[in-house]
Parts: structure tokens; C-alpha cells; sequence
């Protein structure tokens, strides 16, 4: 076999339908789009979900019930093993440092260490919460955890 032998499946490719190829193509003239209307110009289309103007169903239905985004805390997550291979030993680590060697980013509550890995390293930990096995570990290498409480601001949607 060669590459010259080389052919797709039956029935994978397809004729491209040419438009606007005279009327004996079957399409021409309207090249499928029917006569006149929205849909029929260049550029014309409406987004999913619009009702001609009519008010959406989206917005007819009452809404209802709870919803958790607005009030969940969003920690940036850091293990173990994040820590050993990017911080030397007796570092103070705080978000402020975590951030500036782009182990998280985005709009956070808080930092949170889990115990994914292991630890040779002493590090001076100050962070919103950790993991009991990360608690561990980094004190069985003779590190030590602040814990930082933030004042928790309830988000409410306006």
C-alpha cells in the first residue's frame, strides 16, 4: 500500500453545495434562503432564543429557588508537591507570594493547602484553611501554619 492508494471511507466526504449556480442547479436564484426576510440577508441572523420581540420564556417564568454561586467561597487550591518543587525551605508563604509565582490567580476568598505530595522542606504556611493530611505532613517536616480568618462579606446579586 502506498500513499497514492489512499482513499477516504465511502460516504466521509461530501460534494460542497454550490449556491447561486443558476437555476438549473437547484440552487440558484434564492440560494436556499427563500424570498426576502431577516434570515434571507447577508449578515442576518438572530441570536438563540429570540422570540421576534415577543418576551422571552426565559423571562415569562418565575424564577425560583436557591442558588449557591453567589454565596460559595472559592479558595485557590495548592498541594504539597506545588510547594516542594517551587519554594526553597524556610519561606514564609502567604497568597501575596503564591500569586507573584503564579500558583493561583483569579478573584479569590482565600488560599487553601491540600496534602497532595510530600514535604523535605520547612515552610512557614499563612493561609485560610488546610487539609488535615497537608497539616500533617508539614509539620512532621517542622513547618508551621497560621491560620488567617477574613471578615466572610456576604455576595449578594443586585
Amino acid at each position: 500500500m502506498r500513499l497514492h492508494d489512499l482513499k477516504p471511507n465511502p460516504g466521509a466526504k461530501h460534494r460542497r453545495k454550490r449556491l447561486g449556480c443558476g437555476e438549473s442547479s437547484g440552487h440558484g436564484k434564492t440560494s436556499g434562503k427563500g424570498h426576502k426576510g431577516q434570515k434571507a440577508r447577508s449578515g442576518g441572523s438572530i441570536r438563540p432564543g429570540f422570540e421576534g420581540g415577543q418576551m422571552p420564556l426565559i423571562r415569562r417564568l418565575p424564577k425560583r429557588g436557591f442558588n449557591n454561586v453567589n454565596f460559595k467561597t472559592a479558595y485557590g487550591i495548592v498541594n504539597l508537591d506545588d510547594l516542594e518543587k517551587r519554594f526553597d525551605d524556610g519561606v514564609a508563604i502567604n497568597e501575596k507570594l503564591l500569586r507573584g509565582a503564579g500558583v493561583i490567580r483569579g478573584t479569590l476568598d482565600g488560599v487553601k493547602v491540600l496534602g497532595r505530595g510530600e514535604v523535605k522542606k520547612k515552610f512557614h504556611l499563612e493561609v485560610d484553611s488546610i487539609s488535615t493530611s497537608a497539616r500533617e505532613k508539614i509539620e512532621k517536616a517542622g513547618g508551621t501554619i497560621t491560620l488567617i480568618s477574613k471578615k466572610v462579606e456576604v455576595k449578594r446579586k443586585k
